[in-house]
């Protein structure tokens, strides 16, 4: 029999036989909230997410190569939003793995990551052809699937949603921190977050919406695996397909893995006590410090290799060949000798010269150690974009 639960005003508790127990399980309310937010307290932070941001889109268009920042910046939130599942490939080992070299981890760790970009790029993509698909639950099922290939979680339906129990916290479903919804709610549960999405039945700022949409999406956890990634990426894709961000800047990872304990908690008061305002001033502060993290970063980026081109560019005629190096450095970050040669149309001989004179500058290291298959890193550029990772 069907015990009902209190309610929250998130939604309602609902009690199960699962595990040798009875357990209770959180089905969300829909979307939009009703009563609505209370936004009386939000509305300095909220001007403050959104002005963040708008500095944020308007640097992309002043960078010099916009395309080679964010080449390297979704990596780095790739890196991030896999350690929070716990592997421990950092962004050398990811582009260590690119070029086909061993990374310093195990290879699962690091095909992990390395799905994450497959899954961001297709999820982008898929937004962008003029023949794809809206944000919707087909298109972040593509994702995941994507996520998961050839990976740990490989087994666990890529590409479906659940339809079977999950819990979180405990490997017994009856000590669970947090169990969610059964499976046969899941498919409505997704249509209603859907609908919302694209503003059914009413408009809702982007901002808030991806707020509630990224809560909404955990509590509802409508895979076996990879729910978390999948409800990170939700944020930057509705970003940019509402056109907040003309390229995927913002990835809220490093805000959520360091302050962790306070996440978790945020998302289960919305379950336990309905504090959605609570959770959406956690929320928009995130949107505040990694907008101009990502500002910040960006100009020093820039400012960095303005610094080292002139540091070369003085040489004149002598630095000529470095210079070239210098630009390929940054647009692959690690890279070998021949790559290099044959990027430039420039002897390997030549090339090699330059590299050691980009050596002694201190700009570029060498990464193996070995004597041949070597490997070169811009070093400062990965040091840089390796914080907070």
């Amino acid at each position: 029999m069907l015990v009902e639960l209190p309610n929250s005003r998130a939604g309602k508790w609902e009690t199960r036989a699962l595990d040798g127990g009875n357990v209770g399980c959180f089905v969300p309310a829909p979307l939009p909230l009703n009563p609505p937010l209370d936004l009386s307290q939000h509305g300095d932070l909220l001007e403050k997410a959104n002005l963040a941001l708008g500095r944020l889109d308007g640097i992309t268009k002043l960078l010099p190569d916009p395309t080679l920042f964010i080449y390297n910046y979704v990596r780095k939130e790739a890196v991030l939003s896999s350690q929070i599942e716990g592997t421990q490939s950092s962004l050398s080992d990811l582009l260590l793995f690119e070029h086909d070299q061993v990374a310093g981890v195990p290879l699962d760790d690091v095909r992990e990551v390395s799905n994450y970009v497959r899954a961001m790029e297709h999820g982008l993509a898929r937004l962008r052809n003029e023949a794809g698909l809206p944000l919707s639950s087909r298109l972040l099922k593509e994702v995941h699937e994507r996520l998961l290939a050839d990976s740990r979680g490989g087994d666990k339906a890529p590409g479906t949603f659940r339809r079977s129990f999950v819990w979180l916290g405990s490997q017994r479903a009856t000590r669970a921190v947090f169990v969610p919804p059964p499976a046969e709610y899941i498919d409505v549960l997704m249509t209603n977050l859907e609908h919302f999405l694209h503003d059914q039945p009413e408009r809702t700022p982007t901002l808030i919406k991806a707020a509630l949409a990224h809560a909404q999406f955990e509590t509802i956890h409508p895979f076996l695996d990879g729910n978390g990634r999948v409800g990170r990426l939700l944020i930057t894709l509705l970003l940019c397909a509402e056109g907040v961000l003309a390229e995927p800047m913002l990835y809220l990872s490093l805000y959520f893995k360091t302050n962790r304990q306070a996440y978790y908690q945020a998302l289960q008061r919305v379950r336990s006590h309905g504090d959605w305002e609570g959770w959406l001033l956690f929320f928009l502060q995130g949107v505040f410090e990694t907008a101009q993290q990502a500002f910040e970063l960006a100009q020093q980026l820039t400012d960095m290799f303005e610094r080292d081109r002139n540091r070369v560019q003085v040489l004149g005629a002598r630095g000529g060949t470095m210079l070239q190096v210098l630009r390929f450095a940054r647009e692959q970050v690690i890279f070998a000798a021949p790559e290099a040669a044959n990027a430039l149309a420039i002897s390997v001989p030549s090339i090699r010269k330059a590299i050691t004179s980009l050596e002694e500058f201190g700009i570029i290291v060498e990464i193996t150690n070995k004597k041949k298959n070597r490997l070169w890193c811009y070093q400062e550029y990965v040091q840089r974009l390796n914080e907070g990772t």
